[in-house]
């Protein structure tokens, strides 16, 4: 461009002292001429400055920095990409931070508590490998979830060895509990266990708090085996009324077999009615 416009073959203007006029922007001016003058440029780090001097080359009609700018911004595209999808996990450094997390993420939020040295008991002959389990599944989870889910890994020292805690709506939801005592010899000792598809379910159904404000008692009901099945109609209520009643007025005089099978109804009957 400049050579057409000092060689006569574009019209330019100028003021009455000679000086040729053009209408830009002379931010980076000085850019484009130390680019003319040896062919080398230091590109700006912000990428809204790339994109003004990739105008500027543009208008200057300099297909080499062109080039060069347009190479330096794709660079800088997938280095972006790349940084926003690395897992990010909160890493617990004290009991007290957790409320606060809980009460201000809007996002879901599940939390692994590891405290290996919990070991007031021997560990069974299994434990160590589903402890790694449970740590491979949390990695793996934080990953394909890190932009929909918050991930906390508590070290703090807490009393569970193993345990999954899972938040939404700025309260606990779920909690799965890895660890027990068993009598594996004539001692007790500690056993961590690996409940995959129970981990799997509830961080599932802790996805439904995302960006959501339905009430918390629909959610649950949503999440309960029995409503998503099968939702309850008068008539289920009527016929487990019914159930319940007949259950409880049935004749317990027979033998005591016969008893405790009316005892065992009627509980799991209420117990379904309060799920």
């Amino acid at each position: 461009m400049f050579k057409g416009m000092f060689s006569g073959r574009m019209e330019v203007v100028q003021d009455p002292e000679g000086w040729v006029l053009i209408d830009r922007d002379g931010k980076h001016f000085d850019l484009i001429l130390n680019y003319l003058r040896d062919g080398t440029i230091t590109l700006p780090d912000c990428t809204q400055a790339l994109n003004e001097l990739l105008n500027e080359a543009k208008f200057y009609c300099i297909q080499p920095l062109i080039e060069l700018v347009e190479q330096q911004i794709r660079t800088r595209t997938r280095k972006t990409a790349e940084m926003d999808a690395c897992c990010k996990v909160i890493m617990l450094t004290s009991a007290k931070e957790l409320p606060n997390i809980v009460a201000t993420v809007k996002k879901p939020i599940v939390k692994l508590a590891i405290n290996r040295h919990n070991n007031k008991y021997s560990y069974t002959a299994s434990s160590d490998e589903m402890l790694m389990k449970n740590i491979e599944l949390f990695d793996k989870l934080s990953i394909r979830l890190c932009n929909r889910i918050l991930f906390i890994k508590d070290v703090t020292g807490s009393e569970e060895i193993c345990c999954w805690s899972f938040y939404g709506n700025g309260q606990k939801m779920a909690e799965v509990c890895c660890t027990s005592i068993v009598y594996a010899t004539e001692r007790k000792h500690n056993k961590v266990e690996f409940f995959e598809a129970r981990i799997y379910e509830e961080t599932l159904n802790i996805l439904l708090y995302e960006n959501r404000n339905a009430p918390v008692d629909e959610i649950i009901r949503a999440t309960t085996p029995r409503f998503v099945s099968a939702p309850l109609t008068d008539d289920d209520l009527d016929e487990e009324r019914y159930s319940t009643t007949a259950s409880a007025s049935a004749p317990t005089t027979n033998s005591n077999s016969n008893a405790a099978s009316v005892s065992t109804t009627t509980t799991t009957t209420r117990s379904t009615r309060k799920r």
